[in-house]
């Protein structure tokens, strides 16, 4: 156990865990209303939101940072994630609906007399759980294998990640898809029968993201350090000296990348609930782009990185918004130009020097 982190990453990462599972509800739900201490719901619910992107973040470092793959389509596997859990809501909001019918509101506007094929399970938290998991991970698993068996690598691989995400983002927009058009899903009232509009679900929703975080960390992290992880590392570095040593380069990279969108359709999941809407939006190429921003931001093949990554832009953008709504993208567009020009290896190589996880 201490190989995994050593002494100073445990205690880090203990830190990180109670400042989520403890700090953070307390300052929420004892501390009052008034005090400067206390963190309003919308800050609680921001902290969720980022804490999804960190999952992103981290998936985008396991097989960018570590196995040379940039993929600029990682956006739909969070979407198809965010969509599952979306149609499990949807149906919970039952009658309450402004048009007093079991099926959801945009297809009664649409004159629907029943339920789509594939909306048959959206009832059960359960089989929505699973296709948040399956679906993100069925269709990794079937591009990534034509892909990669077809050696398509580098900026073509990530030019032909970028068009299946944004021909997705197209097919949502569509009414006839079932998935809400361009309005997408909204309005949700309740997750397994318990309000969402309360500051302890609320609280809760944060929780369990900050620790599905932290188990996907540690997860990474003893990838990484195995010798699985080494292979992946050594695709990265040189892939064609891999294959002559007896290794199918095919395998290992088809499973991270699976792995990885995995990752990012649990962290969609976990997002719609906590912001209350999922659209065709999050399938833009932007969308995909700014995972890799944060990666690149923090510090890629660190693990840590990616994550300080999407805490740090996703804060400056929360607050730039508020403060300088017409100069956050100039803010942006900097950024990212100044890590490429001056910090290679991201805001933890500030701290890191040459030593690289």
């Amino acid at each position: 156990m201490t190989k995994l982190l050593g002494p100073k990453g445990w205690a880090a990462l203990l830190a990180a865990s109670l400042t989520v599972v403890v700090l953070i509800p307390l300052l929420n739900l004892v501390v009052p209303a008034g005090s400067v201490f206390h963190l309003s719901d919308f800050h609680v619910s921001l902290v969720g939101k980022i804490l999804c992107y960190a999952i992103c973040a981290l998936a985008m470092d396991l097989i960018w940072g570590y196995t040379g793959i940039l993929s600029l389509g990682h956006g739909l596997f969070f979407a198809l994630g965010g969509y599952g859990m979306g149609m499990y809501l949807m149906r919970q909001i039952g009658l309450e609906g402004n048009y007093k019918s079991e099926l959801p509101d945009f297809m009664v506007f649409l004159n629907w007399k029943e339920l789509p094929w594939h909306w048959m399970v959206s009832d059960s938290f359960f089989a929505q759980m699973l296709l948040v998991v399956g679906v993100p991970g069925l269709l990794a698993f079937v591009f990534g294998y034509f892909a990669f068996r077809s050696r398509i690598k580098g900026v073509y691989f990530s030019i032909i990640t970028q068009a299946l995400t944004f021909a997705a983002m197209l097919l949502f927009f569509r009414n006839e898809t079932g998935f809400g058009g361009n309005n997408g899903f909204t309005d949700f009232k309740r997750i397994l029968d318990i309000p969402l509009g309360t500051p302890g679900m609320r609280v809760a929703l944060c929780v369990i993201t900050g620790a599905v975080l932290i188990g996907f960390f540690l997860m990474a992290r003893a990838i990484v350090t195995s010798k699985y992880g080494r292979v992946l590392q050594a695709i990265r570095d040189a892939e064609t000296r891999v294959m002559f040593t007896g290794y199918n380069p095919l395998v290992y990279k088809l499973s991270i990348w699976t792995l990885s969108a995995v990752m990012c359709g649990v962290a969609g999941a976990l997002y719609v609930p906590q912001v209350g809407i999922i659209n065709p939006g999050e399938m833009s190429p932007a969308a995909s782009i700014e995972i890799a921003i944060w990666a690149a931001v923090g510090g890629r093949a660190t693990l840590i990185g990616p994550i300080v990554g999407a805490v740090f832009v996703n804060g400056a953008k929360s607050w730039f918004t508020v403060a300088f709504p017409e100069y956050w993208l100039f803010f942006l567009g900097a950024l990212f130009i100044a890590v490429t020009l001056f910090l290679p290896h991201g805001i933890v190589g500030l701290f890191r020097g040459k030593d690289r996880a």
